[in-house]
């Protein structure tokens, strides 16, 4: 390679890679698998390898690859956590090998499998966990503990612990958990996540922990990183030692020659599939400490430690049809069938395949030949079309809903089609579970078989039809007695007072969130407000965008939203804000973006107290915004604030304004 392609190649290459790596690490949301990433990491490698003079301090191949977030406390690792070197084929497995025997003589290699998860620290003083962190860059991480202590086979005290004890381990999210999830969200029409690891980082970085331990987190912990008052001189001993104090730690086995290193490596990846988590490689570590003193680190890599990282495994089938799903908004999503094929470690036969635009990128035709894999090692996906079948013609989605007949529709810029129909039967479910949901109109009792069971005996048609139940009517559902029977129409009477916003965000407008339900009733406040709003006066609230102001304007212009709002205000649910609403506060028609983490109360106890006194909180700042109230480690809203010239206040100075 001449150095002129050296240079532009590796230029597009960090490009690429700082853009990726921000998204798979800090965003949770990766664009591309792991496997791609590493490959390109692994060419950038070796061009600087060629051309060392072009080896810039910020490049990925010199910095571990996340980042600490804004949302959390900073925290300092006092060893850093670094990252481990790739190797995609054996042979670079024995380069690693002759390597390493190069400075030391007859190492002993431990071989464990490399979890795709979340890797964070861990703390414990005098057997207490005092705090827990992300990995972030290597050298700074966020404070997670809160997070970490709802991971239920984490122990919180350890027996006969040292005075001081960090140990390193990986966050992950067992298969069955994630299918749990993803299932939830794409039956609430939510984004679901692509596979476990991203389930995991998203879940363990929430801000409100409640969330975080609804997501039923694991952990498997590999390293200790300090100890005080232990003498511990290999790594198997300190696997071992994790082992006695209680805390989970995954297998492991020991070998003296890299021969039978490479074969471990091959029997854990044939045996992925067998296993409820996912991994995707293996690590070899030198298993005395004394060795891995002698042989150092790289800025980014210990010398002493190897990852090889599996492919991922890719099958040729058939697609046998199309059928098409209908979601709580009324989303058409098509899904392939195909013929069944064996793909890490299970049976598949039938895959998403997404939306319209997806389809016809892809080329796909009913008949054609086409190569899955599983993303995650979960979750089905096409990743191209081999070859066409005879007589292929591309799929063409319905212009009707195959559940209802009633027309669908596209709005511009949109990959979704949706019916029409709010009334539509494939929806009633999937709308009920998230009206009666927690976010919503919170009805405790009303869980999805108890739903399921009302729907088939025809007793509810719409959410309207749940404020018509009668003591009778839940008496004839299975399990249901007189008292649990009394308990739910209590809670149907309760939700009939929650605030106008639970009500908005109950009805499933399609990009209208809890958040946005919120503004939209501070800006309006009754539900004839609402429905009478126009496009222009809701492109005014701070927070919205015209798709938004759209969505709400045409939600609210069917002839069934009215006669559903009808129906509901006829039965007792109240359309207008809560009489202890704060009207005329001090901080009344005053935003308030909050950023960093506050001494003494959290961001959304912060809120109450802004909205409470007739203010309104924003998740960005821009000219609009009036005060931006900054804690601790408080990051990018801070620096826009100022240079906007936009007023900053502490905690202690907001509760002097609301003396």
């Amino acid at each position: 390679m001449l150095l002129i392609e050296a240079i532009n190649r590796a230029e597009q290459l960090r490009k690429e890679l700082k853009y990726h790596s921000d998204l798979y690490y800090n965003k949770d949301n990766p664009e591309i698998d792991d496997f791609t990433y590493d490959r390109m990491l692994r060419e950038l490698e070796d061009i600087e390898a060629e051309f060392p003079e072009l080896i810039t301090a910020d490049s990925p191949t010199q910095r571990v690859g996340g980042q600490a977030g804004e949302k959390f406390s900073p925290v300092t690792h006092v060893v850093p956590m670094m990252s481990l070197h790739d190797s995609f084929s054996f042979d670079e497995l024995r380069d690693f090998d002759r390597k390493v025997r190069e400075t030391v003589s007859s190492p002993l290699y431990v071989v464990e499998p490399k979890f795709d998860g979340l890797s964070v620290s861990v703390e414990y003083r005098n057997g207490v966990l005092v705090r827990g962190s992300t990995r972030g860059d290597g050298v700074t991480g966020e404070d997670v503990t809160d997070n970490i202590l709802t991971i239920k086979s984490l122990p919180h005290r350890l027996k006969n612990a040292p005075a001081f004890l960090e140990v390193r381990g990986e966050v992950y999210m067992s298969f069955e958990n994630f299918l749990n999830l993803t299932k939830r969200q794409e039956e609430n029409d939510e984004k679901p996540f692509k596979n476990p690891r991203n389930a995991a980082a998203g879940s363990l970085r929430q801000k409100d922990s409640k969330i975080t331990a609804g997501r039923a987190l694991d952990i498997f912990v590999f390293n200790i990183q300090q100890v005080d008052g232990v003498e511990l001189s290999g790594h198997v001993q300190s696997l071992d030692y994790m082992k006695s104090l209680g805390l989970p730690v995954s297998f492991y086995n020991r070998f003296d020659n890299i021969e039978d290193v490479i074969n471990e490596i091959q029997k854990i990846g044939d045996s992925r599939g067998e296993y409820p988590f996912a991994i995707d490689g293996a690590v070899i570590k030198v298993d005395d400490f004394a060795m891995r003193e002698e042989l150092g680190s790289t800025a980014k890599f210990p010398r002493w430690a190897e990852a090889y990282k599996y492919p991922p495994e890719e099958k040729e089938t058939t697609l046998l049809s199309v059928e098409i799903n209908v979601g709580r908004t009324g989303v058409l999503t098509p899904v392939g069938n195909f013929e069944p094929v064996f793909l890490a470690g299970t049976t598949v036969s039938r895959a998403t395949l997404h939306n319209v635009d997806f389809i016809t990128e892809k080329g796909i035709c009913v008949g054609d030949r086409v190569v899955i894999r599983k993303a995650g090692e979960i979750i089905p996906e096409v990743l191209s079309v081999v070859e066409h079948g005879d007589n292929a013609v591309p799929f063409e989605f319905p212009e009707v809903c195959p559940s209802c007949g009633s027309p669908v529709s596209r709005e511009d810029g949109e990959a979704a089609i949706r019916c029409t129909n709010t009334d539509c039967p494939a929806q009633l479910m999937r709308h009920l579970i998230h009206f009666v949901s927690r976010d919503a109109m919170d009805i405790d009792g009303l869980g999805p078989a108890v739903l399921e069971q009302l729907v088939s005996a025809e007793l509810v048609k719409s959410p309207a039809g749940l404020y018509r139940l009668k003591f009778d009517d839940i008496l004839t559902l299975d399990k249901k007695k007189e008292k649990s029977a009394q308990n739910l129409l209590n809670a149907l009477e309760k939700s009939k007072d929650n605030e106008l916003y639970r009500l908005i965000f109950a009805l499933g407008i399609p990009h209208i969130g809890l958040k946005a339900a919120q503004l939209l009733c501070q800006k309006f406040s009754t539900i004839e407000d609402i429905q009478s709003a126009k496009l222009d006066e809701i492109c005014e609230i701070d927070g919205y965008g015209e798709i938004m102001a759209q969505a709400v304007v045409q939600y609210f212009s069917l002839e069934s939203t009215g006669t559903l709002i009808s129906e509901l205000k006829s039965l007792g649910v109240k359309m207008t804000p809560s009489a202890t609403k704060s009207e005329g506060g001090i901080f009344e028609g005053k935003t308030f973006v909050l950023t960093g983490t506050l001494p003494t109360m959290s961001r959304k106890e912060a809120s109450k107290i802004i909205e409470d006194n007739g203010g309104k909180t924003s998740g960005s700042v821009s000219k609009k915004t009036d005060y931006v109230l900054a804690g601790e480690a408080a990051g990018s809203k801070l620096t826009k604030a100022q240079s906007l010239g936009v007023t900053v206040i502490t905690e202690e100075e907001l509760l002097e304004m609301i003396k």
